[in-house]
């Protein structure tokens, strides 16, 4: 352990065996399907932006149709909501919807229990584009299908943890 001054942010080191303390090493056949794993999932993520490019949007407009669309129960989510599931600032989800809501995608309408909230939901516009650019993105994941397998481990499980199907 390192003695540290507080607010010093950690050496990457340091937070690998801080997070790594009981870990179970690795042999060289899991370090293989985990990179092929990533690689898959990298390469899977980079042809999808860009088709979304290619398209007239950023992957992040994509990303925000999607998880309106894709909202548990209902059509519509709030800022705060869409916020937390891109994993964004509340101040860049607005921003995010501003665009997005001048290229016709998406709408904002008054929610009708909290006068500070304001839903945002798909257009018919949006619901087009969308389901045009989804079902692209589901082609090509069902042609990666090999490469987006989850890992087989060849290491032994750690205790308490089950081993690998």
């Amino acid at each position: 352990m390192v003695n540290r001054e507080p607010g010093q942010p950690r050496h990457v080191a340091e937070a690998v065996e801080d997070e790594s303390a009981a870990f179970e090493p690795l042999t060289k056949q899991d370090f293989e399907a985990l990179a092929r794993f990533r690689s898959g999932i990298r390469r899977y993520l980079r042809l999808g932006e860009e088709m979304v490019r290619r398209n007239g949007l950023t992957p992040q407009q994509y990303q925000l149709m999607l998880v309106l669309k894709g909202f548990p129960d209902r059509e519509w989510a709030t800022v705060r909501e869409l916020a937390d599931r891109l994993q964004l600032r509340h101040h860049s989800v607005v921003e995010l919807v501003d665009r997005a809501q001048g290229q016709g995608l998406v709408a904002r309408e008054a929610h009708p229990s909290d006068g500070r909230a304001v839903r945002v939901l798909l257009t018919a516009e949006g619901e087009r584009v969308l389901a045009r650019l989804s079902a692209l993105h589901r082609d090509e994941l069902r042609r990666m299908d090999a490469a987006l397998a989850l890992p087989v481990w060849n290491s032994a499980p750690r205790e308490g943890h089950p081993p690998a199907p």
